[in-house]
This record gives structure tokens, C-alpha cells and sequence, in this order.
């Protein structure tokens, strides 16, 4: 995969108070990302774009489109993507 196709599955990241929350307590980050993905596409995306390794992805569909809930290793990592991508 490349970073074009990667920018085709990620969207963009996904901010609400409930994620922002997320970030500090389950170390995990919310995107928007292609109806069709799946997780294992989703988590090299998230690798290829941000050089973080995704732990663990579940995804849920919503009238916002769907979204991708990224675990990483602990919450400093997550806290680091969250702050290069402008969420904090």
C-alpha cells in the first residue's frame, strides 16, 4: 500500500468529547475512513501515514460514516498521533 491509498481509506480524524476522552483513557484515536475498509487495511493505513502501530481496530457504520476506533500500545502514543493530527 501506498500513501495515496492509504489517504483513500483514512479521511479524516473524527473529534468529539468522547473521543478526546478516549485518547487519555483507553489509548485509542476515532477516524472516519472508508465504507469499505477493513481493519487490517485501516491499520496499515494508520502505520503508513502517522509511523505509529496499530494494537488493535474496531470499526462501527453511523450517518457520519464509518469509524474507525485505533488502539495503540499505551496512552502516549495515542497521545502523541492525537497531537500531530491537531486533535489536542
Amino acid at each position: 500500500m501506498n500513501v495515496e491509498d492509504a489517504l483513500k481509506i483514512v479521511l479524516k480524524p473524527y473529534i468529539t468529547e468522547k473521543t478526546f476522552a478516549m485518547v487519555e483513557n483507553e489509548s485509542k484515536v476515532c477516524f472516519i475512513v472508508d465504507k469499505t475498509a477493513s481493519k487490517p487495511q485501516i491499520a496499515e493505513a494508520i502505520d503508513i501515514l502517522y509511523n505509529e502501530k496499530a494494537v488493535n481496530v474496531n470499526t462501527a457504520r453511523t450517518i457520519y460514516g464509518k469509524k474507525a476506533f485505533v488502539q495503540f500500545e499505551n496512552t502516549e502514543k495515542a497521545r502523541d498521533l492525537a497531537t500531530k493530527i491537531g486533535m489536542l
